[in-house]
């Protein structure tokens, strides 16, 4: 056991100390964070007016297409042939032909757009939504159907989601956080147990390994690489939670540069003639800020913060070491990154299969997919961490969490036979059929 320790400590504090450790560690949330604010930034700075010519002559859409910020509508009533030639010496992003029709219903299918380059999904929506709205109104008129009575019985149901204690629940956080935690641990098994595959196979290659096993047994030395790689991690995680709410708070004060919605109102109510005493705008105000608060307040209360960490560090730390000893034994088998390719695809499957899963767990997190994902030992720590935030019943998170520590032991003790042969093998292709030779070797 002292000298598993060894390892560990070993492992651990080789590995924080190196540069590119505390450079990730620091640019990872500063990453994040930029890739926001670029996001942002990207979407001030793409500012270019697209100017389109319409040509109308079903004399229906005159007037109908409304400029905003990034597209401009002209009207021409030029032959469309003569336009296209014209486009690029006029400018024009495009030319979007509406022929004449004596049948409003061919209409839907005879509508052109042509333009020099293959425009973006928003001008084919703009323009798109406004053609189905004003075809729609015509229908209208011509089934003697007012549109504004058709407008006035039209529902837009909003469901409000309360448990069974009547707190207020909402089903795109849960499904976020659920998510989210899903997407950290399947990142951090790769990156990490990827670390503990290099790390075998540049000991191997370099030929330490057989200084280090004179004094430390095979297995206690892949144990304590696993253990003190699985330490590096956690602490490169908390320390990017702590980073990242830094990070977050100042991204936050960029992207919401300026006045509040409140603060605005109020100094409207300072300009403004006659708005000074109007208290009742105020009180308004403040009613629904308080409302809007308090119902994020009961949201986030439905959660059980501590249990959604608690088995965070818990599935990422079992899931981690049930795959880390499969990578270590990848590592320890071959010789050259390369000769890895064949033995990877089987253990990174399940972690495919898991990600892909956790897409139908949001949409049905208490079914049969779910249950059963969330049970085995190789796909729960993505899928179960997706259905906590739901709510999970005890006995299935206990028999999770059971069967996935002998998962980890089961796999430790599959690695352990592979890697103290194959630590030791030089120059060998090694195959499928020599690996199973190996765990059947009685040492």
């Amino acid at each position: 056991m002292n000298k598993i320790i060894l390892v560990i400590r070993r492992e651990y504090l080789t590995r924080i100390r190196k540069k590119s450790f505390l450079l990730m560690t620091i640019l990872g949330p500063l990453l994040m964070g930029g890739i926001f604010v670029v996001a942002f930034m990207l979407d001030k700075v793409d500012t270019e007016m697209k100017t389109i010519a319409v040509i109308d002559d079903s004399h229906l859409f005159q007037d109908k297409f409304k400029d905003n910020e990034r597209m401009h509508f002209v009207y021409s009533n030029e032959p469309v042939d003569s336009l296209r030639q014209k486009s690029k010496s006029q400018g024009l992003f495009g030319v979007l032909y509406i022929p004449a029709t004596a049948n409003i219903a061919l209409l839907e299918k005879a509508v052109t757009f042509y333009s020099e380059s293959q425009p973006g999904l928003d001008v084919i929506s703009k323009i798109k939504f406004t053609i189905e709205k004003e075809i729609n109104t015509y229908k209208y008129v011509e089934a003697g159907i007012d549109e504004a009575k058709l407008k006035a019985i039209r529902t837009d149901v909003d469901i409000r989601t309360r448990d069974m204690k009547n707190k207020e629940t909402s089903t795109p956080l849960t499904s976020g956080l659920g998510f989210a935690g899903g997407l950290l641990i399947y990142l951090f098994i790769f990156i990490y147990g990827a670390m503990v595959m290099r790390g075998v196979m540049e000991e191997k290659t370099s030929r330490i390994v057989e200084v280090i096993i004179s004094s430390v047994k095979p297995f206690q030395l892949m144990m304590g690489k696993i253990v003190g790689v699985a330490l590096v991690g956690l602490t490169q995680f908390l320390l990017w939670v702590v980073l990242s709410f830094m990070v977050y708070g100042g991204v936050t004060s960029v992207m919401l540069n300026g006045k509040s919605e409140k603060e605005k109102i109020e100094t409207m109510m300072k300009v403004q003639p006659g708005m000074q005493g109007n208290q009742m705008l105020q009180q308004q105000l403040q009613e629904q800020e308080g409302s809007a608060g308090f119902q994020l307040s009961e949201m986030m209360s439905t959660i059980n913060f501590p249990l959604l960490i608690g088995m965070f560090i818990f599935y990422f730390l079992a899931g981690y070491l049930l795959y880390s000893a499969l990578f270590a034994a990848i590592g320890a088998a071959v010789d050259s990154e390369t000769d890895t390719q064949q033995f990877m695809l089987p253990v990174t499957i399940p972690l495919i299969i898991a990600y892909v899963a956790a897409i139908n767990v949001i949409n049905n997190p208490q079914g049969n997919v779910a249950f059963w994902f969330s049970i085995i030992p190789f796909t729960s720590p993505i899928v179960m961490m997706v259905r906590i935030p739901f709510g999970v019943p005890a006995y299935q998170i206990l028999l999770s969490m059971v069967l996935l520590i002998l998962g980890f032991l089961f796999t430790t003790w599959l690695a352990g036979k592979i890697y103290r042969t194959g630590i030791l093998m030089y120059g060998k292709k090694v195959s499928y059929r020599e690996m199973w030779k190996w765990l059947r070797y009685h040492n």
